[in-house]
């Protein structure tokens, strides 16, 4: 299944300024980093969603989804799998518009309640790679 119909992925890419990147922190080496750095020099802000709170990309950090003070357009996921349905359920419940899993981070019931609240989910795929294939609408 390809979890994404490519002009919703290109409505993601263009629609989206703010986003949540879940998993991200100040490690250079894990995918989160650059995938943040990317999406920064396309334009959209980041917004680092880990644990510690780390300021990334000079981007303030916050421990969870709840602790956003404003709006999140796209929730980009880089944790495993059997933890990203969560943050899908607390995405929807900060009325986020999209959810984008990454690489590898499949939950089919997640998809399923997430586009059943209305929400546009992406799973398995990666924003900066999407962007150099289709680009933005």
């Amino acid at each position: 299944m390809t979890w994404a119909d490519e002009s919703d992925i290109r409505k993601v890419l263009a629609d989206c300024e703010t986003w949540a990147v879940v998993g991200l922190s100040g490690n250079t080496r894990r995918a989160a980093y650059g995938v943040a750095s990317f999406l920064q020099s396309q334009g959209k802000r980041i917004v680092p969603v880990h644990p510690s709170a780390e300021t990334v990309h000079g981007e303030k950090g916050y421990a969870s989804l709840a602790d956003i003070p404003f709006p999140v357009d796209c929730v980009d996921v880089f944790v495993r799998s059997e933890l990203a349905g969560d943050i899908a359920d607390q995405a929807v419940g900060i009325n986020a518009r999209a959810v984008w899993f990454q690489l590898d981070v499949v939950d089919p019931e997640a998809y399923t309640r997430t586009t059943a609240a209305g929400l546009t989910m992406v799973m398995n795929r990666c924003p900066a790679i999407e962007w150099g294939r289709l680009g933005p609408s």
